[in-house]
């Protein structure tokens, strides 16, 4: 039981919209001297193709948008698509999940993958962007290199250790400022050495928890930082039709959905994305990666 409520630290603070005991920061549009998105808008600079710092030469397509750092070298954030809004076109992302510490579990066989989950995805021809930590790559080499080949995915950085880069956040761990972007790169390290091709420059922060110290540390890292508008709220839930409906009852034109492919922590993901992709099909909705909702938004 203790094992397990660990776990549901670790992936409530991946955004599953659940409240924790204390609240994450408020994103940087509430706090001093910030000025990121809020909610619904970019409110920033337009999405740039110029060259971003990548994790490796030759690690991700060319031309890959990002954003421009905002004023003072603030890593910017990016949490949904706003231009060309009539357009039905949805980002279904995917945080693949696995903290530093989380080895000896995985050893004893409990499973932070989801197999079945990028199957049914492939099956179903849906474009995605996975968002992985450094240490599930090293954990399941194969399947980050399998991922990180297949032109239906991207792969995108979610930290190495899973550590908090803002407090409080759901009572993960934090990584100390002067070690972020190290922590990013190692990640971003991770994908090259397990072979994966199709990598990105974006960031996810865990929990969602970030502030202007944060975004200050990555600047280094030269990443694009993605949140999201729709939380899918499937961390530990056994309904997949609930799942589902929170999915479809959120998406709007150019929406960021955050989901987990996470299989002990997540276990009705795959079920209900059997009923979001063709119902979100049926009222006319294309599925895209990250890069190309930033594209042409």
């Amino acid at each position: 039981m203790a094992v397990f409520g660990l776990l549901g630290v670790v992936l409530v603070g991946c955004g599953d919209g659940a409240a924790p005991s204390a609240a994450p920061p408020a994103p940087p549009a509430a706090e001093s001297g910030a000025a990121a998105p809020t909610p619904g808008s970019t409110a920033g600079p337009a999405p740039s193709t110029s060259a971003a710092a990548r994790p490796k030469p030759g690690a991700e397509p060319a031309a890959v948008p990002t954003l421009a750092p905002r004023a003072g070298g603030l890593t910017p954030v990016y949490e949904r698509r706003t231009g060309r809004s009539a357009e039905k076109v949805v980002a279904l992302t995917f945080d693949a999940d696995m903290t530093a510490d989380q080895g000896p579990r995985a050893a004893r066989g409990e499973r932070f993958d989801n197999p079945e989950l990028i199957a049914t995805l492939r099956r179903l021809k849906v474009d995605a962007t996975v968002f992985m930590t450094g240490r599930w790559a090293e954990e399941y080499p194969d399947q980050a290199r399998s991922i990180g080949r297949d032109p239906l995915f991207e792969i995108a950085n979610h930290s190495y250790s899973h550590y908090a880069f803002a407090e409080p956040c759901y009572g993960l761990p934090k990584v100390a400022v002067p070690d972020m972007a190290a922590d990013v790169r190692r990640a971003f390290d991770s994908f090259r050495d397990a072979g994966a091709v199709n990598v990105v420059p974006y960031f996810r922060f865990p929990g969602g928890c970030y502030d202007d110290a944060a975004r200050h540390a990555l600047g280094p890292a030269r990443v694009t930082a993605v949140q999201w508008d729709v939380v899918g709220g499937d961390a530990f839930a056994k309904d997949p039709d609930a799942v589902a409906e929170q999915v479809l009852s959120g998406v709007r034109p150019g929406s960021l959905v955050v989901l987990h492919c996470t299989r002990s922590a997540a276990p009705a993901t795959e079920r209900a994305i059997r009923r979001v992709v063709p119902e979100l099909r049926a009222r006319g909705y294309r599925f895209v990666k990250v890069s190309e909702l930033m594209r042409t938004g």
